[in-house]
């Protein structure tokens, strides 16, 4: 299908990360976009500010008049959040409207353009955002498709100015789903390839045919920028002259030396096939950040930006909301929130926190995401979560899926090790705090809907900072 044949665009979940940047793109595109979305959000709320039109019920006749009449010069663009028994997307079906997953209108839209795909279990975000950043902080000419807020930018949606002889694409490329399998890149990085969507995979093992069939699609002549401890048998079916490239933090064919903590800084040179590094700042803590910069930085030299400008760029990148991001700091009080819920990413992030803070007191207030998640992981996610020296549980966010029978928090809960936990309902968190708030760093941890907690948690630290010393 072409895009060209298409007037008229709807969307079914635009308030979704990935899918509120498509529809921003279709937006300055300047196609007229509609969508709906089950809950307002502050990007829901953008996208009305940028012009689209957004309704919040499931109800046929909110459809706009323009997708009811133009049935042929209308594309819905669907999530895979939304339920079978959606009333609207039913509707649509019945009637034979052009419907493409997100990841299909991504792949369209990717297909003619030089694409920078980013996959993995961890860390896309984060490392889709930097290669953005450091190829914009050069100058390179590029789009990206991002699934978090780029603080640098502000957006999740980078549009190019269209002045480079082939278009520069970076994109995430998403395992849910299988939606990866619509990319075919020119330049592929993998973060991570450990278990997770069991619910969609059933065993690691698919898991990790799937990701070798998104590594066979990598075009001839391009790259694979790969973990260094990702499973070996990834690499069996890559294409003829794609050059495979391991990264890490202390081994591979680009790895770090000299590193060392000064203050939130990161400081090190790294060691790179295309020509070594010295003297680089990161602002946004994290050994795992250090290896996500670590393989941003080599795309950038792929496309030719100087070291000088690398070393420019890795300093000025500001990081990801909900990425290990300082929302408060104060008399003694940090508070850092992150996006984390898996248990590899969580073990990363509480490894990182340590190390910036030794000496500390930290509490953890997680919310587990997913039934069949917390099922699947319940051990590692205690293991990991038994790094705090208090933890505070949610009850388990259940997103797009129904209850499973003797799976709650509590399964995590009763195999943490650490000195004090607690299960707490969400809305009881302040209550909790006011009551005892013996703790040098916060943090809040989940994928749920804990970051409605951000604020209130910020507005009670400001508000109480001088009695908590």
């Amino acid at each position: 299908m072409r895009l060209e044949d298409y007037t008229y665009i709807y969307f079914l979940g635009i308030g979704g990360i990935g899918m509120s940047a498509i529809a921003r793109w279709f937006n300055a595109k300047g196609y007229p976009v509609w969508g709906y979305d089950k809950t307002r959000t502050p990007l829901t709320e953008a996208l009305e500010q940028e012009g689209v039109v957004v309704h919040y019920e499931d109800d046929v006749n909110l459809l706009p008049q323009e997708v009811m009449l133009h049935k042929e010069k209308t594309l819905v663009v669907l999530t895979p959040a939304i339920p079978a028994e959606h009333t609207e997307w039913a509707y649509l079906k019945e009637q034979g409207y052009t419907i493409k997953k997100r990841s299909e209108v991504l792949g369209i839209i990717t297909a003619s353009a030089y694409t920078v795909a980013v996959a993995g279990t961890h860390g896309k975000t984060t490392t889709s955002s930097i290669v953005t950043h450091l190829l914009h902080h050069a100058g390179v000419d590029c789009s990206a498709f991002l699934g978090g807020i780029a603080t640098n930018l502000n957006s999740n949606l980078l549009i190019g100015k269209g002045t480079a002889a082939k278009e520069v694409v970076v994109v995430e490329a998403d395992e849910y789903d299988r939606s990866f399998l619509t990319l075919f890149p020119d330049v592929a990085i993998l973060t991570s390839a450990d278990p997770d969507h069991l619910d969609i995979y059933g065993d690691s093992e698919e898991l990790i045919r799937t990701f070798q069939r998104f590594i066979s699609q990598i075009k001839p002549g391009g790259y694979l920028f790969l973990h260094d401890s990702t499973d070996p048998r990834l690499t069996a079916h890559v294409q003829e002259g794609v050059q495979v490239i391991k990264y890490s933090l202390n081994s591979g064919d680009a790895y770090v030396q000299e590193l060392q903590i000064n203050g939130r800084w990161f400081e090190y040179d790294t060691v790179s096939p295309f020509g070594n590094i010295t003297g680089l700042s990161l602002g946004v803590p994290g050994f795992h950040n250090v290896e996500n910069t670590l393989a941003a930085m080599l795309v950038a030299q792929v496309l030719e930006v100087p070291g000088p400008q690398i070393r420019s760029g890795v300093k000025s990148f500001t990081g990801v909301k909900r990425r290990f991001e300082f929302v408060y700091e104060n008399k003694g009080k940090v508070y850092i929130d992150d996006y984390a819920h898996h248990p590899k990413e969580i073990d990363a992030f509480m490894t990182s926190l340590r190390a910036l803070y030794p000496n500390s007191k930290i509490l953890v207030i997680f919310q587990p995401h997913l039934f069949t998640r917390t099922r699947d992981f319940a051990d590692e996610f205690a293991e990991s979560l038994s790094k705090a020296d208090e933890l505070i549980l949610l009850d388990i966010y259940p997103a797009r899926e129904k209850p499973i029978e003797g799976v709650t928090s509590d399964i995590i809960l009763e195999q943490v090790k650490c000195p004090i936990k607690s299960l707490v309902p969400k809305e009881k968190i302040l209550e909790k705090l006011s009551k005892n708030s013996d703790f040098d760093v916060l943090a809040t941890i989940g994928a749920g809907d804990i970051d409605t907690l951000v604020k209130p948690l910020r507005i009670f630290l400001e508000n109480n900072c001088d009695g908590l010393e």
